[in-house]
């Protein structure tokens, strides 16, 4: 027999085995397909059922009437509104809720002074310094295999526009801020994809030629150089699409009646020292988070979760939700706003802007339960933090305890409550994951807490995504 036949039929016979075999082990067989058939109900229900979902938006037909009344918009502690901003097709809302709290206690300590921040502005060196902390982190990785997993973290996502609050508290300490009207946002400010998706190829690109320089052992002065000439090249398409940052500008700000007052000149951080009163804000706040699956009292550490190579990764220290409300409870009581984030997507009526664990039956529905608690959504990756908004208002009741919470979103004024939405304390306590505050609101003993010596915790967790 010819013996390229007798390999291909042994071949094709050791393929055989092994697809008889999957299907003997862990395959639906036919057998298993029957019982399946078999278990499913074919009354005129179902029928009903499948007509009405096949021609309707499942939420729409999960929909609780029993909560679909209207809503109770009243607050019993609410820091003073101000402008609601549009973050658009953009995942800059870590930013957008940064700002609120910037220009929120500006406005709150300066008798009305209000003033909106230029997103674009940072947003420009936000993508630089990511574009550094990729090409650095090749460079730092260069020695090891391309399937290791630290290099696959670096080259799967070289850069995003999501972020933390440690993001704001870097890049404003490096770069400052500037006023919208000093430079506005630009389409791909507002429409990030295009731009993002050219950047990380040409990111990719570069990091193969790092990784090539390293192997074949050129100076470290050499490859400083030659990743300088790349974020070059970086500068240029950000340039074109962002519009070059401002490096002085001359400012008036509006009173609380809208009246022009004497304009000035600033640099960028001369106009970030002057809202804030600070150089930098990093080492007045603390990073708080609520994670059913690890210690509470525990500070951990997010490795490689920051904005700039030189920057600080999140930091954080988990607390039960009570602990995280009383935080939370004691800052708005003082009129001060915080960032904070959330699994924003989860039982959301977006219609009303109305966060409720009961806003829709979908057990009902399907003929089901979905029993998963906070910690199993986490650790499967059904749950995390996906989005920042910036905590405005808390309505409590005569003991203390919260009833619902308020926040402003980053999707336009005209989106939800005057583009704010609330939630219910069920849902904030299901779905609420990271709140930054200041720490004269925290206790002596969770400030010292939240200064012991961090656990490290790798970028890949589930629940430690960028807020978007």
């Amino acid at each position: 027999m010819n013996k390229k036949l007798l390999l291909a039929g042994f071949m094709l016979a050791a393929v055989s085995m092994n697809i008889s075999a999957q299907q003997k082990d862990g395959g639906i067989s036919q057998k298993m397909l029957s019982e399946i058939k078999k278990s499913q109900s074919q009354g005129a229900a179902d029928k009903a059922l499948f007509n009405a979902i096949a021609s309707n938006s499942i939420n729409d037909l999960a929909k609780n009437f029993a909560t679909a009344g209207e809503l109770d918009t009243h607050f019993s502690v609410e820091t003073k509104k101000q402008n609601i901003h549009d973050q658009k097709q953009s995942g800059r809302c870590w930013m957008f809720s940064g700002f609120n709290v910037i220009r929120g206690n500006f406005a709150a300590q300066s008798d009305s002074l209000k003033v909106d921040l230029s997103q674009d502005y940072l947003f420009f060196y936000d993508q630089l310094e990511k574009a550094n902390l990729f090409l650095q982190g090749v460079i730092d990785c260069a020695n090891k295999p391309m399937d290791d997993k630290r290099v696959q973290f670096f080259f799967k996502n070289p850069l995003n526009d999501g972020g933390t609050f440690c993001g704001v508290a870097d890049l404003t300490e490096k770069y400052g801020v500037v006023p919208m009207s000093a430079m506005p946002e630009t389409f791909s400010a507002e429409n990030t994809s295009k731009m993002a998706s050219l950047i990380t190829t040409k990111l990719r690109e570069y990091g193969l030629k790092l990784r090539k320089m390293v192997a074949e052992k050129k100076s470290k002065q050499a490859i400083q150089a030659e990743k300088t000439q790349m974020l070059g090249t970086v500068y240029h398409m950000l340039k074109l699409t962002l519009g070059e940052p401002v490096t002085e500008f001359t400012y008036a700000f509006k009173d609380k009646n809208g009246k022009s007052l004497e304009a000035k000149k600033y640099t960028p951080k001369e106009f970030f020292k002057l809202l804030t009163g600070k150089e930098s804000l990093n080492g007045t706040f603390i990073m708080v988070m609520n994670d059913p699956r690890r210690e509470y009292y525990k500070t951990y550490e997010v490795d490689f979760d920051r904005h700039t190579y030189d920057g600080h990764n999140w930091k954080y220290l988990n607390l039960p939700m009570d602990e995280i409300a009383k935080l939370a409870i004691a800052s708005l009581k003082d009129g001060k706003k915080m960032y904070s984030s959330y699994d924003v997507g989860k039982f959301l009526d977006r219609k009303r802007g109305y966060c409720d664990v009961n806003n829709f039956d979908y057990g009902s529905l399907f003929s089901t339960t979905f029993p998963m608690n906070k910690a199993e959504r986490i650790e499967t990756f059904d749950s995390g933090s996906t989005h920042a908004m910036t905590l405005s208002a808390v309505d409590l009741d005569a003991q203390g305890n919260p009833l619902k919470w308020k926040v402003e979103n980053s999707w336009g004024p005209s989106w939800g409550q005057g583009g704010c939405l609330i939630m219910t304390n069920e849902w904030f306590n299901e779905y609420m994951f990271r709140l930054v505050v200041d720490k004269k609101y925290v206790s002596e003993k969770l400030l010292k807490l939240a200064d012991q010596k961090p656990v490290m915790v790798m970028p890949e967790d589930p629940l430690f995504g960028v807020d978007e």
